[in-house]
């Protein structure tokens, strides 16, 4: 297993100070900000994000967060447009080297958290989710968005992209919905479940055709991790290390030794399926000395993580050669 931080905000010189620091070579990062004339799709936005990394000393494999596709995963009319420029953004991943796309089926919310500042162990802050706190919320401006409709145009943008991503030798990788309830705001939720990420990978046999593994998701979901992740094998190209306390519907993230899943044996499963790609941690909490400005991405929870989950990948791999 490799160990990447993910950049959602661009180049960050202290993030990548840090990571250098923690003897981390992998980047992942949003598709970027737009160069004048030039949007983030464009090859030319992508090789100066990879560039700018890369004379850090840094390699740039992942984008997670890529080109809008709201209405491609509603049905809009926007959708042919959107899904034109999602074809040449994967193109362009491809002559550049970036080897996996993190996409994810949450049209409008995305994860969504109702707490962003929950205390937690020794006055660390976490976010959380408790559905009682939005039961009685309002659609948002896309009114009901029944699952079948999701259904639908998820599998028609498996199929007509990954015959793109077999020639530009690029990865889907397809991250689970966070929390994974059945609605939310009108809005429905589909992959909730491992028989659903079973249902995904039925739409196209190409090993492109791939998971983001979210720990705490599949956790959330209830469904026993080490053993979901050797059930998966060959098809996760990504991994988010994280956990939770709690389940779907009351739930708030954890420090990484402080949650509901066996990590050890988490990290054990990966070995076993011969897992070389590469994982992040995730929704780390915010500690002491840190303002909450970017909850979930602080440096030091992610130091923290870094460190515990680098202490795990030592454990297994000595396990492996006694």
């Amino acid at each position: 297993m490799k160990l990447g931080l993910a950049y959602f905000g661009g180049f960050d010189q202290a993030k990548v100070d840090l990571q250098k620091q923690m003897g981390l070579k992998y980047v992942i990062s949003g598709a970027g900000r737009s160069m004048p004339g030039s949007p983030s799709h464009a090859f030319r936005n992508l090789l100066s994000l990879k560039k700018s990394f890369e004379d850090a000393g840094l390699a740039l494999k992942i984008i997670e967060g890529p080109p809008m596709l709201d209405d491609v995963k509603l049905g809009l009319p926007g959708a042919d447009e959107q899904l034109a420029n999602f074809i040449e953004f994967v193109q362009n991943c491809g002559r550049l080297g970036i080897e996996t796309i993190c996409y994810n089926w949450m049209p409008v919310l995305n994860w969504f958290r109702s707490s962003m500042a929950l205390p937690n162990r020794g006055g660390a802050t976490v976010t959380g989710f408790d559905y009682e706190d939005v039961k009685n919320a309002p659609d948002t401006w896309a009114g009901k968005v029944p699952k079948e409709r999701l259904w639908g145009t998820l599998e028609g943008f498996i199929k007509a992209v990954i015959p793109v991503c077999e020639e530009a030798g690029v990865n889907l990788a397809l991250h689970p919905d966070d929390p994974p309830i059945p609605e939310l705001m009108g809005i429905g939720r589909i992959l909730t479940s491992k028989e659903a990420f079973d249902r995904v990978l039925s739409f196209s046999p190409s090993k492109r055709n791939g998971i983001t593994f979210c720990q705490g998701c599949f956790s959330t979901m209830g469904e026993d991790v080490p053993s979901t992740i050797r059930h998966f094998k060959d098809r996760i190209y990504f991994v988010h290390f994280r956990d939770i306390q709690g389940n779907k519907w009351k739930f708030n993230e954890s420090f990484h030794d402080d949650g509901i899943t066996d990590m050890v044996e988490a990290m054990r499963a990966y070995y076993d399926i011969g897992f070389e790609g590469i994982a992040r941690p995730d929704h780390v909490p915010t500690m002491i000395g840190e303002d909450n400005s970017k909850p979930s991405y602080g440096l030091a929870g992610n130091l923290f993580a870094v460190g515990y989950i680098k202490g795990l990948i030592e454990a297994v791999e000595k396990e492996r050669k006694r």
